[in-house]
Protein backbone atom coordinates (compact mmCIF):
# COMPACT_ATOMS: atom_id res chain seq x y z
CA UNK A 1 0.00 0.00 0.00
CA UNK A 2 2.81 2.44 1.12
CA UNK A 3 4.96 1.28 -2.91
CA UNK A 4 1.48 2.55 -4.37
CA UNK A 5 0.70 5.52 -2.50
CA UNK A 6 4.28 6.75 -2.99
CA UNK A 7 3.88 5.70 -7.04
CA UNK A 8 0.17 7.84 -7.46
CA UNK A 9 2.33 10.76 -5.70
CA UNK A 10 5.47 10.89 -8.31
CA UNK A 11 2.64 10.07 -11.00
CA UNK A 12 0.57 12.89 -9.51
CA UNK A 13 3.47 15.25 -9.50
CA UNK A 14 4.73 14.44 -13.58
CA UNK A 15 0.80 15.11 -14.77
CA UNK A 16 0.82 18.22 -12.62
CA UNK A 17 1.41 21.53 -14.68
CA UNK A 18 4.00 23.31 -14.53
CA UNK A 19 3.18 27.11 -12.57
CA UNK A 20 4.94 29.87 -13.56
CA UNK A 21 5.29 32.95 -11.56
CA UNK A 22 4.53 35.51 -13.87
CA UNK A 23 1.01 33.66 -14.56
CA UNK A 24 0.15 32.98 -10.65
CA UNK A 25 1.76 35.67 -8.88
CA UNK A 26 -1.25 37.18 -6.83
CA UNK A 27 -1.91 33.62 -5.66
CA UNK A 28 0.87 31.79 -5.92
CA UNK A 29 1.11 31.77 -2.11
CA UNK A 30 -2.33 32.37 -0.98
CA UNK A 31 -1.91 30.11 1.65
CA UNK A 32 0.57 30.87 3.59
CA UNK A 33 -0.45 34.82 3.37
CA UNK A 34 -3.81 33.21 4.87
CA UNK A 35 -1.48 31.74 7.89
CA UNK A 36 0.02 35.22 7.86
CA UNK A 37 -2.89 37.45 7.93
CA UNK A 38 -4.78 34.96 10.62
CA UNK A 39 -2.17 34.13 13.09
CA UNK A 40 0.91 36.43 12.62
CA UNK A 41 1.04 39.42 15.66
CA UNK A 42 2.98 42.39 14.40
CA UNK A 43 3.22 45.09 17.03
CA UNK A 44 4.90 48.91 16.29
CA UNK A 45 7.51 49.58 19.30
CA UNK A 46 8.64 53.49 20.13
CA UNK A 47 10.68 54.85 17.71
CA UNK A 48 9.09 52.67 14.61
CA UNK A 49 10.81 49.53 15.70
CA UNK A 50 8.81 46.04 15.41
CA UNK A 51 8.48 42.79 16.55
CA UNK A 52 6.12 39.90 15.37
CA UNK A 53 4.92 36.48 16.68
CA UNK A 54 3.39 33.74 15.27
CA UNK A 55 0.57 32.16 17.10
CA UNK A 56 1.35 28.57 16.17
CA UNK A 57 -1.43 26.92 18.80
CA UNK A 58 -4.44 29.20 17.23
CA UNK A 59 -3.37 27.89 14.15
CA UNK A 60 -3.07 24.30 15.40
CA UNK A 61 -6.84 24.83 16.34
CA UNK A 62 -7.80 25.60 12.81
CA UNK A 63 -9.64 22.94 11.41
CA UNK A 64 -8.28 23.91 7.69
CA UNK A 65 -4.50 24.27 8.43
CA UNK A 66 -3.39 20.73 7.27
CA UNK A 67 -5.30 21.30 3.59
CA UNK A 68 -3.93 24.84 3.80
CA UNK A 69 -0.46 23.61 4.26
CA UNK A 70 -0.91 20.17 1.71
CA UNK A 71 -2.12 22.76 -0.87
CA UNK A 72 0.77 25.69 -0.82
CA UNK A 73 3.59 22.51 -0.14
CA UNK A 74 1.81 21.50 -3.92
CA UNK A 75 2.14 24.63 -5.33
CA UNK A 76 5.70 25.08 -4.32
CA UNK A 77 6.08 21.22 -5.51
CA UNK A 78 5.18 22.17 -8.91
CA UNK A 79 6.56 25.43 -9.13
CA UNK A 80 9.89 25.68 -11.86
CA UNK A 81 12.52 28.39 -10.47
CA UNK A 82 13.42 28.62 -13.71
CA UNK A 83 10.78 30.64 -15.11
CA UNK A 84 11.17 33.55 -12.38
CA UNK A 85 12.32 36.39 -14.71
CA UNK A 86 14.26 39.20 -12.79
CA UNK A 87 15.78 39.81 -9.56
CA UNK A 88 12.58 41.34 -7.88
CA UNK A 89 10.49 38.29 -8.95
CA UNK A 90 13.49 35.31 -7.74
CA UNK A 91 14.35 37.25 -4.61
CA UNK A 92 10.62 37.55 -3.66
CA UNK A 93 9.80 34.32 -4.33
CA UNK A 94 12.85 32.56 -2.18
CA UNK A 95 12.05 34.63 0.84
CA UNK A 96 8.33 33.63 0.74
CA UNK A 97 9.58 30.18 0.68
CA UNK A 98 11.66 30.24 2.90
CA UNK A 99 9.67 31.52 5.61
CA UNK A 100 6.42 29.60 4.43
CA UNK A 101 8.84 26.25 5.09
CA UNK A 102 9.75 27.50 8.73
CA UNK A 103 6.52 28.09 9.61
CA UNK A 104 4.94 25.07 8.42
CA UNK A 105 8.06 22.82 9.88
CA UNK A 106 6.94 24.35 13.54
CA UNK A 107 3.20 23.51 13.00
CA UNK A 108 3.86 20.50 11.51
CA UNK A 109 6.96 18.55 12.94
CA UNK A 110 6.01 18.42 16.54
CA UNK A 111 7.79 15.94 19.14
CA UNK A 112 5.04 14.00 20.85
CA UNK A 113 2.76 16.04 19.74
CA UNK A 114 4.01 19.49 21.34
CA UNK A 115 5.53 22.79 19.48
CA UNK A 116 8.85 22.48 20.05
CA UNK A 117 10.46 25.48 22.17
CA UNK A 118 13.40 26.66 19.99
CA UNK A 119 14.43 25.34 16.57
CA UNK A 120 17.39 23.65 18.25
CA UNK A 121 15.19 20.75 19.47
CA UNK A 122 15.47 19.15 15.59
CA UNK A 123 18.79 18.72 15.90
CA UNK A 124 22.15 20.25 15.39
CA UNK A 125 23.43 22.30 18.63
CA UNK A 126 21.63 20.37 21.23
CA UNK A 127 21.54 16.68 19.36
CA UNK A 128 24.78 16.79 17.09
CA UNK A 129 24.15 13.52 15.53
CA UNK A 130 21.10 15.06 14.25
CA UNK A 131 21.20 17.48 11.31
CA UNK A 132 19.43 20.98 12.26
CA UNK A 133 16.57 21.86 10.65
CA UNK A 134 18.39 24.44 8.71
CA UNK A 135 20.41 21.94 6.93
CA UNK A 136 17.49 19.05 6.61
CA UNK A 137 16.74 18.76 2.56
CA UNK A 138 13.08 18.58 3.21
CA UNK A 139 11.34 21.31 1.47
CA UNK A 140 10.62 20.20 -1.80
CA UNK A 141 10.08 22.83 -4.74
CA UNK A 142 9.82 22.08 -8.88
CA UNK A 143 10.52 18.34 -7.49
CA UNK A 144 14.12 18.62 -5.73
CA UNK A 145 14.60 18.89 -2.04
CA UNK A 146 16.24 22.24 -0.85
CA UNK A 147 17.76 22.24 2.67
CA UNK A 148 16.62 26.39 4.86
CA UNK A 149 20.19 26.88 4.63
CA UNK A 150 20.49 26.29 0.42
CA UNK A 151 17.49 28.72 0.08
CA UNK A 152 19.23 31.20 2.26
CA UNK A 153 22.94 30.60 1.52
CA UNK A 154 23.61 29.82 -1.61
CA UNK A 155 20.85 31.14 -3.69
CA UNK A 156 19.91 34.34 -2.08
CA UNK A 157 23.46 34.80 -1.12
CA UNK A 158 25.22 32.27 -3.38
CA UNK A 159 27.72 33.46 -5.67
CA UNK A 160 24.94 33.22 -8.40
CA UNK A 161 22.83 35.76 -7.37
CA UNK A 162 26.39 37.76 -6.15
CA UNK A 163 27.75 37.46 -10.08
CA UNK A 164 24.17 38.50 -11.53
CA UNK A 165 24.50 41.75 -8.86
CA UNK A 166 21.35 40.51 -7.19
CA UNK A 167 22.84 39.34 -3.49
CA UNK A 168 21.77 41.90 -1.17
CA UNK A 169 22.80 41.68 2.70
CA UNK A 170 19.69 43.19 3.78
CA UNK A 171 17.70 39.60 2.88
CA UNK A 172 19.10 38.94 6.69
CA UNK A 173 16.55 40.88 7.77
CA UNK A 174 14.08 39.46 5.80
CA UNK A 175 14.29 35.75 6.03
CA UNK A 176 13.03 34.44 9.25
CA UNK A 177 14.19 31.24 11.70
CA UNK A 178 11.05 31.38 14.02
CA UNK A 179 13.28 32.52 16.79
CA UNK A 180 13.05 35.77 19.32
CA UNK A 181 16.11 36.95 17.95
CA UNK A 182 15.33 36.87 14.26
CA UNK A 183 14.43 39.97 12.39
CA UNK A 184 10.65 39.68 12.66
CA UNK A 185 8.65 37.88 10.15
CA UNK A 186 6.07 40.14 8.02
CA UNK A 187 2.41 39.91 7.41
CA UNK A 188 2.48 40.72 4.34
CA UNK A 189 4.19 38.90 1.38
CA UNK A 190 7.51 39.31 -0.43
CA UNK A 191 6.38 40.94 -4.46
CA UNK A 192 8.54 42.08 -7.02
CA UNK A 193 6.85 45.24 -6.68
CA UNK A 194 7.24 45.93 -2.96
CA UNK A 195 10.77 44.28 -2.57
CA UNK A 196 13.08 47.00 -2.59
CA UNK A 197 10.80 49.08 -0.20
CA UNK A 198 10.10 45.63 2.25
CA UNK A 199 14.10 44.99 2.46
CA UNK A 200 14.41 48.82 3.29
CA UNK A 201 11.77 48.74 5.77
CA UNK A 202 12.48 45.57 7.42
CA UNK A 203 15.95 46.59 7.91
CA UNK A 204 15.69 49.94 9.10
CA UNK A 205 13.03 48.69 11.73
CA UNK A 206 15.22 45.86 13.14
CA UNK A 207 17.99 48.25 13.70
CA UNK A 208 15.02 50.34 16.10
CA UNK A 209 14.63 47.52 18.04
CA UNK A 210 16.62 46.54 20.93
CA UNK A 211 16.26 43.08 20.41
CA UNK A 212 18.82 43.84 17.02
CA UNK A 213 20.48 46.64 17.79
CA UNK A 214 20.87 49.07 21.04
CA UNK A 215 23.80 51.98 21.90
CA UNK A 216 25.10 52.15 25.68
CA UNK A 217 27.53 54.78 26.10
CA UNK A 218 30.44 54.40 23.34
CA UNK A 219 29.26 50.84 23.00
CA UNK A 220 27.31 49.65 19.87
CA UNK A 221 25.59 46.21 20.48
CA UNK A 222 24.40 44.46 17.05
CA UNK A 223 22.39 41.64 16.41
CA UNK A 224 24.80 38.49 16.15
CA UNK A 225 24.08 37.97 12.62
CA UNK A 226 26.85 40.37 12.12
CA UNK A 227 29.27 38.26 13.60
CA UNK A 228 27.69 35.43 11.84
CA UNK A 229 27.70 37.34 7.94
CA UNK A 230 30.23 39.80 8.64
CA UNK A 231 31.83 39.49 5.04
CA UNK A 232 27.89 39.58 3.72
CA UNK A 233 27.54 43.54 5.36
CA UNK A 234 31.39 44.58 4.80
CA UNK A 235 31.05 43.56 1.30
CA UNK A 236 28.87 46.02 0.30
CA UNK A 237 29.10 48.65 2.78
CA UNK A 238 32.61 47.81 4.09
CA UNK A 239 31.99 47.83 7.40
CA UNK A 240 29.30 46.53 9.65
CA UNK A 241 28.66 50.06 10.67
CA UNK A 242 28.82 51.71 7.24
CA UNK A 243 26.05 49.22 6.51
CA UNK A 244 24.00 50.46 9.71
CA UNK A 245 24.50 53.79 9.24
CA UNK A 246 23.10 53.49 5.67
CA UNK A 247 20.03 51.63 6.55
CA UNK A 248 18.96 52.85 10.12
CA UNK A 249 16.97 55.29 10.73
CA UNK A 250 18.98 58.87 10.72
CA UNK A 251 18.28 59.16 14.13
CA UNK A 252 19.69 55.65 15.07
CA UNK A 253 22.64 56.11 12.45
CA UNK A 254 23.84 59.48 14.26
CA UNK A 255 23.74 57.50 17.96
CA UNK A 256 25.55 54.48 15.62
CA UNK A 257 28.08 57.05 14.08
CA UNK A 258 29.27 58.22 18.00
CA UNK A 259 30.39 54.39 19.01
CA UNK A 260 33.67 53.45 19.21
CA UNK A 261 33.57 49.48 19.60
CA UNK A 262 30.97 46.81 18.31
CA UNK A 263 29.71 44.11 21.02
CA UNK A 264 26.83 41.56 19.68
CA UNK A 265 23.34 40.53 21.56
CA UNK A 266 23.11 37.47 22.74
CA UNK A 267 21.13 35.35 20.34
CA UNK A 268 17.45 34.53 21.46
CA UNK A 269 16.71 31.35 20.05
CA UNK A 270 13.41 30.81 21.93
CA UNK A 271 10.13 29.89 19.51
CA UNK A 272 8.75 33.15 18.11
CA UNK A 273 5.30 32.51 19.59
CA UNK A 274 3.37 35.43 21.69
CA UNK A 275 4.33 34.30 24.67
CA UNK A 276 7.97 34.81 24.32
CA UNK A 277 7.76 38.35 23.31
CA UNK A 278 7.35 40.85 26.93
CA UNK A 279 6.37 43.64 24.09
CA UNK A 280 3.08 41.56 23.50
CA UNK A 281 1.69 40.11 26.82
Amino acid sequence: MLGYRRLSFVLAFLVMPALAWADINSGFYAGYQRLLTDYLDEQTLPGDGLVSAFDYRSALADNDLQQTLADQRAKLMGFKPETLEGREESVAFWINAYNFFMVAQILTERPDGELVSSVWDYGGRVNPFVDSVFEQKSFAIGGRAYSLNEIEKEILLGDDYADKGWKDARVHFAVNCASVGCPPLRDTLYTADNLEDMLAENTRRAFSTEHHLRVNGEALYVTELFKWYEEDFTEVSGSEKAFIEEWADPVVADRVADTETIKFIDYDWTLNSPANFPELR
